[in-house]
């Protein structure tokens, strides 16, 4: 068991914490799966996970081989990028019959490349 005390040291365990009390509420099933979303200082990855099987339906990341040779114009090169990842994860989801989601963001603020990544995978096709 870890103190309280612990975890509000580290930012890392700060976003664990977040992680978990928003995954006490949203569980992903087979006809709605959960959007989970991981950032990294330079990257950004999503997974459909359907939590009732304990399975992952299927994941991209900005370094999948897709996504290699988007080139981005704006200022915000990796929100460009998170967009970009996030329109393509609905496409593919889409075409594997998956239309609905739960978004769950992992912790992270709704806010930059995790906003962009929604946006991105509402502007695919995908609701939640």
């Amino acid at each position: 068991m870890i103190k309280q005390s612990k975890l509000r040291k580290s930012r890392a365990l700060q976003r664990k914490r977040r992680h978990l009390r928003v995954r006490n509420k949203i569980q992903g099933t087979a006809d709605r799966p959960r959007l989970a979303v991981f950032r990294s200082l330079r990257n950004i990855e999503g997974q459909l996970v359907d939590d009732d099987a304990g399975r992952t339906l299927m994941g991209l990341s900005t370094l999948c081989a897709e996504l290699k040779d988007f080139k981005a114009e704006g200022k915000n090169r990796r929100v460009e990028e998170a967009f970009a990842a996030g329109k393509l994860l609905a496409e593919k989801a889409k075409a594997e019959g998956v239309t609905s989601v739960v978004f769950d963001r992992g912790g992270f603020r709704y806010h930059g490349r995790i906003k962009a990544f929604a946006d991105g995978a509402r502007d695919g096709g995908l609701e939640f």
